[in-house]
């Protein structure tokens, strides 16, 4: 595996492309301890009062990026090269 991410329920295109390309994906409700990288959808920024368990992990805020976008940037984050 490439890295886990934690990826907001509402967001399955992104967690769909993240797991073809190889990548473990968890839900955000679930324990994030394990969570490389953490993807929201935008309207809860405060991730749900948990932001003393994230605060070493990088958040991308998926708001108005298409899936490839957020690869990218989940690339970007976890300094993998393609």
């Amino acid at each position: 595996m490439k890295g886990t991410i934690a990826v907001e329920g509402t967001l399955r295109p992104i967690a769909d492309i993240l797991r073809r390309q190889g990548y473990q994906v968890i839900d955000i409700e679930d324990d994030l301890s394990g969570a490389n990288v953490i993807v929201v959808s935008g309207s809860d920024d405060n991730l749900m009062g948990r932001q003393d368990m994230v605060a070493e992990v990088p958040v991308i805020n998926a708001d108005g990026q298409t899936p490839e976008d957020v690869l990218r940037s989940v690339k970007e984050k976890l300094s993998i090269e393609e």
